[in-house]
């Protein structure tokens, strides 16, 4: 049987650096954004985040995309 792979959807992950800790160690938070479309290209999601960063007062530490498949028997 072959597998059929479905791209779903996509979350956005953005990771900021809100401050350190006693010992000099950063303070992370991170801000998802669900719903991104399976379709959109990695560039247009990393603009998009870079873009959204802008608006935040935090230097951003790093940017993930978690695509989401469905798997099954064709």
């Amino acid at each position: 049987m072959a597998l059929v792979v479905t791209a779903l959807d996509s979350t956005l992950a953005t990771r900021f650096q809100t401050g350190t800790t006693a010992g000099g160690g950063p303070v992370l938070r991170q801000k998802s954004l669900t719903g991104v479309k399976a379709t959109a290209t990695d560039q247009d999601v990393y603009d998009v985040a870079v873009a959204l960063s802008g608006l935040v007062d935090y230097p951003l530490t790093d940017i993930r995309r978690m695509n989401i498949f469905e798997l099954a028997d064709e």
